[in-house]
């Protein structure tokens, strides 16, 4: 690679960390419509314990299922945490944690923080591509629709492993293409400029990609689950919770801001997204540091 091919993939980098902190910093007031808790992500659905039309029960779902992969971690990092609103559930659920939170928003970092309160966890201003944390500091990290922000980067993946202990996991829980770029169909190539536009991410990274690279890095024990039917009932939920933001906000005769609009539109992709089950996915990643 090209000393100007590595400058211009930094700059293209810069320029989209500086978009996910506006996007981030804007779009708090839509997420906390989507979720009391502050959970910046989608649902998962567990018959014997969700409602699927309860839309908080799945996302505290997925935050239960991504704790119970950490096994018996103590010491975890989230990196891309937004709110706390997953740390809050761990911490809440477990006094033994402690966790570490990464986002690039000084505001999340700030709310957060404060909602946070007494329970064993801080949210620092950082980058999880340079977290400029020692070699081998958690038992753990966790990942929730946060590394597409950046691609799903070899930087994201690698960064993550050195931070972690050996024998520690990293749990990542993200929706993937499940073929290059160059591969989707008119349709899937439209909702895939659309849904990055609107949730200002870099790309999303393929699957099968994303497998190998794991295991190249040094991680062991690489397992993907797709649990693409999983999160489909959280997903139908967008259009309803779409509505009635917008319902809201007119009712009360407040603007919507530009951003709150790039973020319903980037919602409405996201459920076109899931319904092309042969180009996009969603996964857990369960993976562990070499020892």
């Amino acid at each position: 690679m090209t000393t100007s091919t590595l400058d211009r993939d930094q700059l293209i980098h810069k320029k989209n960390t500086l978009e996910t902190v506006h996007f981030y910093n804007e779009a708090t007031e839509d997420y906390e419509f989507w979720s009391r808790d502050f959970n910046m992500h989608f649902g998962y659905y567990n018959p014997f314990r969700t409602n699927p039309f309860k839309r908080d029960s799945m996302l505290n779902e997925m935050n239960r299922q991504i704790f119970k992969r950490l096994a018996n971690a103590k010491m975890l990092c989230d990196l891309g945490c937004g709110m706390g609103g997953t740390m809050r559930y761990g911490l809440t659920n477990n006094s033994a944690l402690n966790i570490t939170g990464i986002t690039l928003s000084e505001f999340q970092a700030s709310e957060g923080n404060r909602l946070l309160g007494g329970l064993n966890g801080n949210i620092t201003v950082n980058d999880y591509n340079n977290t400029g944390f020692k070699n081998s500091t958690f038992d753990g990290a966790i990942a929730i629709e946060s590394f597409c922000h950046s691609g799903h980067s070899e930087q994201s993946f690698k960064e993550a492993y050195r931070i972690i202990k050996p024998g520690g996991r990293l749990i990542v829980a993200d929706a993937f293409l499940k073929k290059d770029f160059e591969q989707l169909c008119i349709g899937g190539n439209y909702c895939y400029k659309g849904l990055c536009e609107g949730w200002s991410l870099e790309k999303l990274g393929n699957i099968h990609t994303v497998n190998i690279m794991l295991k190249d890095i040094g991680f062991t024990n690489v397992a993907i689950e797709e649990v693409s039917f999983k999160v489909a009932p959280s997903v139908l939920h967008v259009p309803f919770a779409i509505t009635g933001f917008i319902f809201k906000k007119t009712l009360n005769s407040h603007p919507i801001k530009a951003q709150s609009i790039k973020n319903l539109k980037g919602s409405l992709f996201a459920l076109l997204s899931g319904l092309q089950m042969n180009n996009f996915g969603y996964y857990i990643i369960t993976c562990t540091k070499q020892v």
